[in-house]
């Protein structure tokens, strides 16, 4: 009879992260369980299919040449979708106006929205963001840094109006201008793909990736505590009771539930008490037809507002119908007013819209990200994890977790690094032990 001495591995959360790290400690020979307290799994990259709509919790965007799609390459996850269709029909809302959005060289010569003495900062800024020294701006606010960069009023609200794209945070004055510029840059450079079916195409193909590797999978299971004997990991107590035996924890969940898991961790505590979600309020919506197929995506530039029809680039709904986000950075403090500001939005790019809707969903709160890069805790590398100090066999992962990214991005890099220092852990910890062993019996 043979015993399987691998390190037993548990991972709390069933989300982008959890699966990653999940992934990645299952293909080097751990026993891994991850628990979800969901009935299904993904978390906010879940895709709910409705009459033949595909809606994602608001809306997804995957960064090419991101992290994200550096660890699905990695694992062998496919990536099918289209970029945004904003090479034409892409608009500036401004004043309650739609303008022609600058997409390009010419049409920021042409647009508008700018004077020329602004469209002369804007694109000087954009020539030099490849020269820029971001990483000396870790402690820097994003909005700082454009105050210091750029005079003009309006040229101000553009360039911000574009970094609350890129990155979907709305608090420029404390988000750090490293992470916001290399976000941008990416987003620039790059662009992204809206993915064909929703999000859960991701989830599913991580599940599937982690249970080919011997990964339990388990849904709602709801961990209330991490036990801890004599400074070791022993166990993950569930709601029911039940305990989850343990020698690694990755806990991949928000910084308030992280700690939660272990109150007598302070590391876990302070880093929870620093972190500021980010949110947004979001209108899902779909459509038996496109009253008008030509406007398929708008920006605020005086207002924090999104508008995207998905389904004109990747395969989102019924033949004929239409997948449409329209959002806004960071949740309004009346939620019925947001609704209509939303419905608004909606109604200007597409009139006629509320007779054809099939599917819809109001989500006046989401949480974007549990944190973002903050320039006063140093920006992308000040951020927390995976070793999670005064807690040996106990790592994060997360939106909030690593110095490496933002968004998806750094969910699933955090869960590659979380799953990769655990297993380097348990290594040397079971290296140790057998040697003790071998010493006993000499």
């Amino acid at each position: 009879m043979t015993t399987n001495t691998a390190a037993r591995v548990v991972v709390v959360g069933g989300g982008l992260a959890g699966l990653t790290a999940a992934a990645y400690a299952a293909r080097a020979g751990r026993r891994v369980t991850v628990l979800e307290k969901a009935t299904e799994l993904g978390g906010r990259a879940a895709t709910h299919e409705k009459k033949g709509f595909s809606l994602n919790i608001g809306p997804h965007a995957l960064y090419r040449g991101g992290e994200a799609e550096h660890v699905l390459a990695e694992l062998g996850v496919e990536t099918k979708g289209g970029p945004p269709a904003t090479s034409s029909g892409a608009y500036a809302l401004q004043g309650g106006l739609l303008r022609a959005l600058p997409t390009g060289p010419v049409s920021l010569l042409t647009s508008s929205l700018l004077p020329l003495v602004g469209k002369i900062e804007v694109a000087r800024l954009l020539a030099r963001l490849d020269s820029l020294d971001v990483a000396s701006l870790a402690g820097t606010s994003f909005e700082a840094f454009l105050r210091a960069k750029v005079r003009t009023p309006e040229a101000r609200d553009v360039i911000r109006a574009l970094i609350r794209l890129s990155t979907y945070t709305p608090d420029l004055e404390r988000l750090a201008a490293d992470a916001a510029l290399e976000q941008f840059k990416l987003a620039t450079t790059r662009g992204v793909i809206y993915l064909h079916d929703g999000w859960r195409t991701l989830v599913q193909g991580l599940a599937e990736v982690a249970r080919a590797a011997g990964a339990e999978i388990v849904a709602s299971a709801k961990a209330v505590s991490v036990i801890r004997e004599d400074g070791r990991v022993k166990a993950v107590r569930l709601v029911d009771g039940a305990e989850i035996p343990a020698d690694v924890v990755i806990l991949a969940a928000s910084p308030s539930f992280a700690s939660s898991l272990l109150p007598d961790v302070p590391a876990l505590a302070d880093w929870a008490a620093a972190a500021i979600p980010v949110t947004a309020a979001c209108l899902d919506v779909g459509l038996s037809r496109l009253p008008q197929p030509r406007n398929t995506f708008a920006l605020g530039i005086d207002q924090p507002l999104y508008f995207s029809v998905h389904s004109a680039s990747a395969r989102l709904a019924p033949e004929g119908g239409a997948v449409i986000h329209v959002a806004r950075y960071g949740a309004p403090n009346d939620p019925r007013a947001g609704e209509r500001e939303l419905e608004e939005v909606l109604e200007l790019l597409q009139p006629g819209a509320k007779h054809l809707v099939v599917e819809r969903r109001y989500l006046p709160s989401i949480t974007v990200a549990h944190d973002f890069p903050q320039a006063a805790r140093g920006g992308a590398r000040g951020r927390p994890g995976p070793l999670v100090p005064g807690a040996p066999g106990v790592f994060v992962a997360g939106d909030w977790v690593g110095p490496v990214g933002m968004l998806a991005d750094v969910s699933l890099a955090s869960g590659r690094a979380a799953a990769q220092a655990a297993t380097r852990r348990e290594a040397n910890v079971l290296g140790q032990v057998r040697v003790k062993d071998l010493d006993a019996r000499v």
